[in-house]
């Protein structure tokens, strides 16, 4: 069986916008107000249900969305969703080939080292404290 690199399905180019505005939570009118005074929320609406768009239009929404017009054009639900399941385990790793426990060892190194400036800080508190205190009681002297 030979796979093809295309996929089977044609993409929805509408679609594709309504679900990139929703994952940054971009209302219709919102949107609208971005594109300029010729567009509403209806008009939002009925350009999500278009499987195809205007290539000049194509690159305004990507504009005001601020994602590469080839996102909405390539983005394909059915092949993200096979992605992720057959990315994500145990020992799963990401597009740069990191495992996901050396991320979290990562982070847990930057959590301590966090942890450490706060010690730091407090340490740096109450040493100038400290010297004010020893200052106060040389006056009195």
């Amino acid at each position: 069986m030979i796979h093809s690199k295309t996929p089977t399905h044609k993409i929805h180019e509408g679609r594709n916008v309504k679900r990139f505005r929703e994952m940054l939570g971009i209302k219709q009118d919102a949107m609208a107000a971005e594109l300029g005074d010729d567009w509403n929320q209806q008009k939002i609406s009925l350009l999500e249900q278009k499987e195809t768009i205007d290539p000049s239009l194509l690159q305004q929404i990507s504009a005001t969305l601020k994602i590469p017009v080839e996102a909405i054009q390539n983005f394909d639900e059915d092949q993200a969703i096979y992605n992720i399941a057959c990315n994500f385990s145990d020992n799963a790793v990401n597009n740069n080939g990191v495992n996901i426990q050396q991320i979290n060892a990562i982070d847990k190194i930057i959590q301590l080292h966090e942890e450490k400036i706060a010690l730091y800080e407090r340490m740096l508190k109450e040493k100038d404290e400290m010297m004010l205190r020893l200052e106060r009681l040389l006056e009195k002297k």
